[in-house]
């Protein structure tokens, strides 16, 4: 990887971080001077970060105007959670056919992330962690498209939530990612596919409540959080404890 690649993913991977966990909240302007200068990186290298984000659902940019935080209606978000639910029971369906004790490994290590969130970490953290299970899934089904569409409708669910959502409830997702990996581990698709629906049912749920008011914080101190590095995040280091819904 060479420096401005480097620079290029640090600068997508802060902003959206910054947008999964909801500190920029949808309808948030993100001018491309300022995003520069706060993360560092040429106007260039944000345009692309912009470019990626717009066609993952989480940016919505014109030729003429600056690029804002999409603001999904909820006719959108009840596509998303539609589209989404038909490609998770298919994904559940391909981890049982190509289960093995290995991925069973993995996705209790990323159940254990969620526990040491849930206990010491902001609730928009755990929900992002949540959501990267359901990505994990996805990668072990062993199909690539699958996994790419799954990776965005999440995060566009991140964006529902953050509109109109409960805040997330840690307990009850780890609870139900480990009842989940328990029907794999028995091969009973059936099962898998009745807790993935029941799963996601309560997301949808939780997401498609009242619009809530944007918090009114600096572009700068929110991208602050986001810029130690591709793949860091400062926000593990934080003592708060998760809120429950």
């Amino acid at each position: 990887m060479t420096i401005e690649t480097g620079k290029a993913e640090t600068a997508y991977l802060a902003i959206k971080h910054a947008i999964i966990e909801q500190a920029l909240t949808p309808g948030t302007r993100l001018p491309e001077d300022v995003l520069g200068t706060h993360l560092n990186v040429s106007r260039t290298l944000i345009r692309e970060a912009l470019a990626r984000l717009t066609a993952e659902g989480l940016v919505e940019a014109g030729r003429k105007r600056t690029a804002t935080v999409a603001q999904p209606s909820r006719a959108e978000a009840q596509s998303v959670f539609e589209a989404r639910a038909c490609l998770e029971r298919e994904v559940v369906r391909l981890v049982i056919k190509n289960w093995t004790p290995a991925m069973g490994a993995v996705l209790e290590g990323h159940v254990r992330s969620e526990e040491e969130a849930a206990r010491d970490l902001p609730p928009t953290v755990c929900a992002r962690l949540a959501g990267e299970f359901h990505i994990k899934l996805a990668q072990l089904g062993g199909n690539p498209v699958i996994e790419r569409y799954i990776s965005e409708l999440v995060s566009r669910c991140s964006l529902i939530l953050a509109i109109y959502g409960n805040p997330h409830s840690s307990q009850c997702g780890i609870d139900e990612h480990r009842t989940l990996i328990e029907s794999f581990r028995r091969g009973d698709e059936k099962t898998a596919v009745r807790l993935m629906v029941s799963h996601l049912t309560g997301v949808q749920e939780r997401a498609l409540m009242p619009e809530k008011k944007p918090v009114d914080e600096d572009l700068g101190s929110i991208l602050g959080r986001y810029i130690t590095g591709a793949g860091a995040h400062p926000t593990t280091t934080t003592t708060r404890r998760p809120r429950s819904a």
